[in-house]
């Protein structure tokens, strides 16, 4: 795991964080908007998108006076890429222990 992998699975621990990223699947928002979506003041959610934009979750633009936010896809690649290997690892794990298992029951028949 890189260190940016882990900033971006620190990042998701938070609930809120969490639900942020979903109001950003339907498409770019303002802060104003992804607070008027969450029982969650304005000033906290600026501090959580700060969290998701260190952990380059997201990206921000500048529009007139607003920030707007949107989901960053590669960095979703990379975490798909840790998850893909973590699962592959632990499939491997769990067929090499069936395999012996299975070895131990045919050589007590």
């Amino acid at each position: 795991m890189n260190t940016d992998q882990e900033r971006q699975l620190d990042a998701l621990g938070d609930g809120t964080r969490r639900a942020v990223l979903r109001l950003l699947r339907r498409g770019p928002l303002s802060v104003g908007a992804i607070a008027r979506e969450l029982p969650v003041s304005r000033p906290a959610i600026s501090q959580h998108l700060r969290v998701l934009k260190d952990a380059g979750l997201v990206t921000d633009s500048a529009v007139a006076t607003r920030r707007i936010y949107q989901l960053n896809p590669e960095a979703f690649v990379s975490l798909r890429g840790y998850f893909d290997d973590f699962w592959s690892a632990a499939l491997e794990n769990l067929k090499a222990r069936a395999e012996a298992r299975r070895g131990k029951r045919k050589r007590s028949a």
